[in-house]
């Protein structure tokens, strides 16, 4: 196996284990964080200086307890839906299958720009 094989292979195999590694954290990011909490814990406990430093870098973030976080769990941060405003004309034609009335919509007329030649 030549050289530039050799570090072709160990590449490729760098670049699928990060991906593997985001797409965990992606899914499932509560056991990900225990994971690194962890490491980072065992990580701070040895003498080396690199360790410590590797250890603090593998520190979770905290839940700030705020919307600026981003952790999006409560339904609280972001832009709020609009409320559905019905026309004052509209009828009800009864309800839909989750039982909520539903509102007659008038269709509004297409218009068509003339093509230029």
């Amino acid at each position: 196996m030549s050289n530039g094989l050799l570090v072709q292979y160990i590449v490729l195999a760098l670049i699928v284990a990060v991906s593997a590694l985001v797409v965990f954290r992606k899914l499932a990011p509560q056991l990900t964080n225990r994971w690194l909490a962890a490491a980072s814990i065992r990580l701070s406990r040895h003498e080396s200086r690199l360790a410590r430093m590797l250890g603090r870098r593998l520190q979770p973030k905290q839940a700030t307890g705020n919307c600026a976080d981003g952790c999006a769990t409560c339904g609280a941060c972001g832009p709020k839906k609009p409320a559905a405003v019905a026309p004052a004309s509209a009828t009800s034609r009864g309800p839909d299958t989750s039982g909520h009335a539903r509102m007659a919509v008038e269709p509004m007329p297409l218009h068509f720009r003339p093509r230029s030649h």
